[in-house]
């Protein structure tokens, strides 16, 4: 049965980054775009009906964030995923990036020191640079024969027992390898963090996409004692497919810290409440369940094609299921390709653009990151490109 997901539409004209973007990102206009992680689906019906109606009453002025949608997203967690937030831990804000940069200068000074856990998101890098703080690299460990990643716990400790280390960023899911971290790593980081007086903020923005066949993702909050410092980074731009209302939220049960990371927000007069972020958003968490899941049984559906494509068509290249994530990590190493050579052959051979793997570290060298959330007819093109561009196929 055709699914609403093979629906294939044109994203022209919208001033898309993933298309639009296209020639300054790649150097050409005509590759398929695979990289920048959104989705090219319809959000659900039920966000478009809302921000429809909004649309409709003539007036978008300052607006105010509504009772109901703080309820959408605690029943949403509560329901989803067993975690009850209380009303005041919540700090609105515009985006997950910007609440990084925010919670780099909240929660360490000027010259101290953040750990990340390279290959990870390039803003991580710069949120921590660009705030004038130290990156701290406590890289993921791979298990070249399975592809499986890793934390390095004896060097996170020793990462964390520094004086200048302040702040662990934690990618959950991990972006970009697809590691879901099971409960006894978690309850692992939260106890280095006690022993060491780090403060954690968790992104937890691709927690609703978790594989059924994988382990659950499990929120860092819900294993968490009172003391804890930790805040936790959530937003429905992933799980609807709606980055581009650019909205998220920051869930702070410290007073001390919440006010910390507001008074940031507060200099830079941030946020400013859009009116459709905030119906789209309360949308997503109220009505968006049925879509959700149907999406995740499509991906799922997608990742098993790509794993079964990649590893028995495309010599030179392998890849492995992810826990969760449209996001799969294609190990290119057996090309022998540098990472300069690595981009051309998928830009200029391929005709395809994927995100560089050396932009989520030095460890990322020799991989690529491919976007599956896309119609099952564009994956296949993309693939059959890559192999008919492989060596001894040209």
């Amino acid at each position: 049965m055709t699914s609403p997901f093979d629906q294939h539409f044109s994203r022209d004209n919208t001033c898309s980054v993933k298309f639009e973007a296209r020639k300054a990102v790649f150097g050409r206009e005509d590759v398929i775009p695979v990289w920048i992680a959104d989705m090219d689906f319809a959000a659900p019906e039920a966000v478009t009906r809302a921000l429809t109606e909004r649309a409709a009453h003539p007036a978008y002025g300052y607006t105010l964030f509504p009772e109901s949608l703080f309820r959408s997203m605690t029943d949403w967690f509560l329901e989803r995923h067993g975690w009850e937030i209380q009303r005041d831990w919540i700090v609105m804000a515009p985006g997950v990036v910007p609440s990084l940069h925010a919670a780099c200068m909240a929660y360490a000074a000027p010259g101290e020191g953040v750990i990340v856990q390279p290959p990870v998101y390039p803003p991580f890098f710069t949120a921590v640079r660009l705030s004038g703080r130290v990156v701290i690299e406590n890289p993921l460990v791979c298990d070249d024969a399975s592809g499986h990643y890793r934390m390095d716990f004896e060097h996170l400790e020793a990462c964390a027992a520094r004086p200048d280390a302040k702040l662990l960023i934690l990618c959950s899911p991990h972006n970009p390898v697809g590691r879901i971290w099971s409960e006894q790593e978690l309850k692992t980081i939260l106890d280095i963090a006690r022993r060491h007086g780090l403060t954690i903020i968790s992104d937890e923005i691709h927690c609703d996409l978790a594989f059924t066949d994988k382990p659950r993702h499990r929120v860092l909050a819900t294993l968490a004692g009172p003391d804890d410092a930790l805040v936790t980074a959530i937003a429905p731009s992933k799980s609807f497919n709606i980055p581009g209302l650019g909205l998220s939220a920051l869930v702070v049960p410290d007073r001390e810290q919440r006010n910390a990371i507001k008074a940031v927000f507060d200099s830079m007069h941030l946020p400013q409440c859009n009116p459709f972020s905030v119906v789209g958003f309360e949308a997503g968490y109220r009505h968006g369940a049925s879509w959700l899941d149907e999406l995740m049984a499509y991906l799922q559906a997608n990742r098993d094609y790509v794993v079964e494509a990649v590893n028995t068509r495309l010599p030179g290249i392998r890849t492995r299921a992810p826990d969760g994530t449209y996001l799969m990590w294609l190990d290119c190493r057996s090309l022998g390709l540098n990472d300069a050579a690595l981009k051309r052959f998928f830009v200029e051979d391929a005709g395809v653009g994927l995100s560089p793997g050396i932009s989520f570290g030095e460890q990322g060298s020799g991989f690529m990151r491919l976007n599956i959330g896309c119609p099952r007819a564009v994956l296949a093109e993309v693939l059959r490109r890559i192999e008919a561009a492989l060596p001894g196929n040209r």
